[in-house]
Formats: structure tokens, C-alpha cells, sequence
């Protein structure tokens, strides 16, 4: 069974994610290139550094070859953003990675990219698994991966090159090599200590990594970014004095930034500051494109210059299609995801990481500074965060309290209006919200708050807590 959830199809390795799976959905999406007459462009394929990513790479790619379909194999664990960009550059219709980004070690997953370098859009995952639902194992067939390569029906390749320079191309180099920062980086055995370093050094940094092995494992942690995760790229930080630390989540398409003075920016804090700096420092313009989860610090900002701010579903997908119908300067989404206008039209965790320190070496001030400077301006809001895990049972049972029936508990501040677009979410009259929604990539029921008050935002979640019975440690 396939199925995508709003990250790519992702599954636990042995259990759906198996061979069968995996070649499953190559030979259904050879069956959609065909019909779209894209067969003969070609695919490229890569893959993260996840227990069975390179083999299961190797497995489609036999499928695509079996099917006459010529692959572009990306032969070293790469970036996420690489395969995007290869799309993107070099016209191609469709691309594959094989990762399951920031998810337990237990999952592994595949990203179906399309034309420009997009994620694939909910018509076009639909399409795949329905293709795939009436597709018989005995029609699958495949060529030897030697025998693909030998036949030239298989071709290895490398452009990591392209990419970093690519990058190199719209950063401020120069104002790096200038500033002579520090920077931590802790790629959280993943795959971007190469191509990050490599930008760095080129910009005179002095860098110092930790967690660069590989370890399919991922140290026994999740590889997300976050305050829980990045314990010891704060100490780093804090004990040796760096300018900035910066961590990436098992493909690269995220980052976890740690500022000079040991704090731990959430996503939505790199989201404000590159936004702010883009507008203020570099004087562009242009709206951002934000989903219902993530602050709404950007939609004061927006209005601060005379911009707008755009509110989708979560899910990449829809950022960059908003984006792309916009015009918008920078869409981003609190899980740490973001991306620029002008670079690739999806998450760049590498090159997100460029520009933050292209923003010190710029201002000349460190993040904390800007961010100061950034509330003083814009005032300061406060976000709390919880993930609950359920049986399938008792999520069905939410989802038809929560969707069907609509039914929310009373809350202490006035209500403006309701939103079902994705979840369901609460806009109060003081400027705060709340969402309340499933994880589409995890068996998780997430629970947002956004208060002008750090209090009031602990208190909504608390309420919903109560509300829908959910077990408080999460």
C-alpha cells in the first residue's frame, strides 16, 4: 500500500516500507510519466544516509530502467534540496528522493518532486496511488541495477557542485569573509556537514561540526532540530563562543538555529528574522506565505512595510504554490522549512543557514541584536507546542468530535471566527489563535496557541488538554 501524506509516502522499514512497496511506486509513477508523455526526460534519483535509503534508491531505479525510463542517479547521500534544484535546472518533469526526513530512525519514505523542482501536489499523489492500487506484483518488472548501468539506461551522477555554487551566486560572500564568524554545525548525522562546510570555509568561517558520522541511528535521537535535540550544539555554543550555531534534520531541507547568546530559535524565529532582514536590510519586496500553524509575528511584519501575508494548509506543497501565484518574497511553515524567491521552489535548510549568517555579516550585529530590534518594532508574541500520540481508535473518535461535529471547549477570550481549511483553527479578537490538528507525516495530534501573552497561551492549550482528554505527557 501507498499512501503520501503531506511530506512524501513515509513508513515504518519493514513493515510497508519494504522492496515490494518501494518498487511499487516506481513502476506506478513510470506508468504516470508515460501517459504524460514525460518518459523520455528522464528521472533523477537521490538518497539520505537512512538504513536502506541507497538500495532503496537502486530499486526504483531498476523498475524506471526495466520501464525504458532513463535515470539520473545521484550516486553519494545527498541533500534534499540537491534533488529539487536538479529537477528545477536541468527541465525535468518529475524526481525522487528517498528519505523520511525528520522522522524516528524506525521510518524511511520517498519525496516525489515535480516540474520547477516542486513537491508533488495532492492531485498528483492521489493519481500515484491510484495507479499503484491496479498494479499487479507479476507486471513489475526490473533490470539488475550493473546490468541498468552498464546498458546506459542508468547514469551516475554528482552535482553538488552546481548546487553550492548556485548558492555562492546569492550570498554575500564577501560581507562573510569580512566578519570572520564562528559557526556551529551539527548536522545531526545527516547529510549536510559537506555541503554546508564546504560553504563556510569557502567563506572563511571558522567551523567546528559535531555529529557528522554516519549513523543510521541518528545518535538514538530523532534528526529534528529542536530545543530537545540541539542540547549539546548549545553548550558548544555557549562554551567556545561561536557567532551562531546551526543544525539540520536528516535531509537538509530544515534547520535549528542556536543565536550568540545560547537561545534556541524556533522555526518561526528564522522565519521573522530572514523576512525582517530581507525587507529592511536588503530592501526587497514582496508578500510571505506562511501555513495555519506557523506565527502570525509575519503577518505584523508584512503590514509593518505594506506587504501581505498569505495563510495556507500545511504541507510545503501549498507554500510553494502560493508563492508561485503570488509572487511572494519568502515562505516558511514552523516545523522549519522555508525558502526564498529566486532559489528553489521548496525547503533549503542549507541555504536558509547561508543567509542567516549572510544577515550577521551584513548588519554587523548578532541575532539576538536583530531580533530585539525586531520586537521593539513589531511588539513580541508568544507560541506554546504540544504533540500527543493515540491509537488510531481514539484518533477517529477526535477527528469526528473535532471535524464532524465540530465540537470546541469554551475558551476565556473572545472568539472572531473558525477555520476548517486544514484541522481546525481558532482566531481570537486579541491577535492570538489556536490549531488543533493530525500530523500528516507522524501518528500525532498536534496542538498550536499563539497569545499576545506567554501565560495565555499555556492556558488555551490546557484547555484544549482538558477538553479532548489527551494524555498530558505527551
Amino acid at each position: 500500500m501507498i499512501w503520501f501524506g503531506t511530506g512524501g509516502w513515509r513508513a515504518v522499514i519493514g513493515d510497508e516500507f519494504i522492496r515490494s512497496n518501494i518498487q511499487l511506486l516506481a513502476k506506478a509513477l513510470s506508468v504516470k510519466m508515460k501517459r504524460e508523455g514525460k518518459a523520455q526526460e528522464g528521472i533523477v534519483l537521490g538518497y539520505d544516509r537512512r538504513f536502506l535509503s541507497k538500495e532503496s534508491m537502486r530499486w526504483c531505479g531498476e523498475v524506471f530502467a526495466a520501464e525504458g525510463i532513463h535515470t539520473f542517479m545521484v550516486n553519494k547521500s545527498s541533500p534534499t534540496p540537491l534533488i529539487m534544484f536538479y529537477v528545477m535546472t536541468h527541465s525535468l518533469s518529475y524526481g525522487l528522493m528517498v528519505t523520511a526526513s525528520h522522522n524516528p530512525a524506525i521510518y524511511n519514505g520517498i519525496k516525489v518532486f515535480t516540474a520547477g523542482g516542486r513537491d508533488a501536489d495532492r492531485e498528483t499523489t492521489q493519481e500515484i496511488e491510484q495507479i499503484a492500487e491496479g498494479i499487479t506484483p507479476e507486471s513489475i518488472q526490473a533490470i539488475p541495477y550493473e546490468q541498468a548501468l552498464e546498458a546506459g539506461l542508468i547514469e551516475e551522477i554528482y552535482p553538488l557542485n552546481e548546487y553550492l555554487d548556485d548558492i555562492i551566486g546569492k550570498i554575500n560572500m564577501d560581507a562573510i569573509k569580512r566578519a570572520r564568524l564562528r559557526v556551529a554545525l551539527d548536522p545531526m548525522y545527516g547529510v549536510s556537514e559537506i555541503p554546508l562546510k564546504t560553504l563556510l570555509l569557502t567563506a572563511r568561517c571558522d567551523v567546528e561540526t559535531i555529529h557528522d558520522s554516519h549513523d543510521t541511528l541518528f545518535g538514538g535521537r530523532m534528526p529534528a532540530p529542536n530545543a530537545g535535540t540541539m542540547r549539546q550544539l548549545i553548550t558548544r555554543v555557549m562554551d567556545y563562543g561561536f557567532n551562531i550555531g546551526i543544525a539540520t534534520d536528516g535531509d537538509a531541507d530544515r534547520l535549528g538555529v542556536i543565536d550568540d547568546t545560547g537561545r534556541y530559535l524556533r522555526a518561526n524565529d528564522v522565519l521573522v528574522l530572514l523576512y525582517y532582514y530581507l525587507i529592511r536590510y536588503k530592501g526587497m519586496h514582496g508578500a510571505v506565505v506562511r501555513n495555519i500553524a506557523t506565527t502570525h509575528m509575519l503577518d505584523r511584519i508584512a503590514e509593518r512595510f505594506s506587504e501581505k501575508c498569505y495563510e495556507v494548509p500545511v504541507g510545503f506543497k501549498y507554500i510553494s504554490a502560493k508563492m508561485r501565484e503570488t509572487d511572494a518574497l519568502l515562505g516558511g511553515e514552523s516545523s522549519g522549512g522555508l525558502t526564498v524567491r529566486g532559489h528553489i521552489n521548496g525547503k533549503d535548510g542549507i541555504y536558509a543557514a547561508m543567509l542567516l549568517i549572510e544577515m550577521i555579516a551584513v548588519t554587523g550585529r548578532n541575532i539576538s541584536g536583530i531580533y530585539n530590534e525586531i520586537e521593539k518594532e513589531c511588539g513580541s508574541i508568544y507560541m506554546e507546542e504540544r504533540d500527543y500520540r493515540m491509537t488510531q481508535e481514539r484518533k477517529e473518535y477526535l477527528k469526528e468530535v473535532l471535524y464532524e461535529k465540530k465540537e470546541l471547549p469554551g475558551f476565556p477570550f473572545e472568539c472572531d471566527h473558525l477555520s476548517y481549511m486544514d484541522g481546525v483553527k481558532v482566531y481570537f479578537r486579541n491577535g492570538g489563535w489556536a490549531v488543533v490538528r493530525f500530523s500528516g507525516t507522524e501518528p500525532l495530534l498536534r496542538v498550536f496557541c499563539e497569545m499576545p501573552r506567554q501565560e495565555d497561551a499555556v492556558s488555551v492549550c490546557e484547555i484544549i488538554e482538558d477538553y479532548l482528554e489527551l494524555p498530558t505527557g505527551r
